[in-house]
């Protein structure tokens, strides 16, 4: 598989600044951009292409229009790369200064794309989705970091800057997803800014659980992959449900593990092994 070539950079993780956290509580998101390195991206990058059992195991749900959209989903932590990045200080930090203390692993995704056939995500909150997991609060948020360059044409992640503050809208059927009211949604796009994030290999979007959002189709040539971790304040009494867990302790490992745990995996799964780490 062909390496991408990008510029060679490190960028350590200080802590939120008042600002960035004002930032987040006023529009629900902050990019941080270049969160993750080259080498780091690279890793994340050739071990997702690779990986059988997201080929396996991913699944679809047709979108209003009848596409496809694809998806790998898991509320489990092993000892692979994805894990390492669920458990990455440079994402748990921020996570527990934006919802103001301890976070736990809700789940992580893998978003995939794919040229020409990857289907829309249809207007959603994640909380419209979890308050059915009898969430008590939406003390919940997400990290998405992207993999491949993510462009308007590919399908990037649409929000309505602000829209977190409307609080849980009803959500509903939507193809074979599950999608907000979409009378709703219309109104408070006359009234708040629609944003287009776009965002290259290696920037993080932290996004809060009643933010709107939604992605059109690909119908480019380029793949847009994502890796999504979701997280829920300690706090937050939330039901055990198949890849959502109840509150378990995070165990946080140091910012170099991506690394040192991507480069064994990836040799692991260049010899036929190497998925099972998850």
């Amino acid at each position: 598989m062909p390496k991408r070539v990008l510029q060679v950079e490190e960028f350590p993780m200080p802590e939120l600044t008042a600002e960035q956290i004002e930032q987040f509580t006023r529009d629900g998101y902050l990019m941080l951009k270049r969160l993750f390195d080259t080498e780091e991206m690279d890793l994340l990058f050739n071990i997702a292409k690779r990986d059988q059992q997201i080929e396996q195991q991913a699944y679809e749900r047709l979108d209003l229009s009848k596409g496809r959209t694809k998806l790998w989903i898991t509320g489990s932590l092993g000892e692979g790369i994805y894990s390492a990045f669920v458990r990455c200080p440079r994402i748990v930090d921020p996570m527990e200064q934006l919802l103001g203390g301890e976070v736990y692993h809700y789940h992580h995704k893998m978003m995939l794309k794919e040229p020409f056939v990857g289907g829309a995500w249809e207007w959603h909150q994640d909380y419209g989705y979890w308050y059915a997991n009898d969430c008590l609060f939406p003390y919940m948020s997400s990290c998405l970091i992207a993999i491949d360059h993510a462009t308007p044409e590919n399908g990037c992640l649409q929000i309505i800057k602000g829209s977190h503050h409307m609080g849980r809208i009803d959500h509903g059927k939507a193809g074979e997803q599950t999608g907000a009211d979409l009378e709703r949604v219309k109104e408070a796009l006359k009234h708040l800014e629609l944003v287009h994030c776009e965002m290259e290999p290696g920037t993080a979007l932290f996004f809060h659980c009643n933010l709107l959002h939604r992605s059109d189709a690909n119908r480019s040539p380029n793949p847009r992959w994502s890796l999504i971790c979701s997280y829920n304040a300690a706090r937050n009494p939330c039901r055990e449900k198949l890849n959502h867990p109840s509150y378990q302790r995070l165990d946080k490992w140091p910012d170099s593990q991506i690394k040192v745990i991507g480069r064994r995996q990836l040799e692991m799964i260049s010899k036929g092994t190497g998925s099972e780490l998850l």
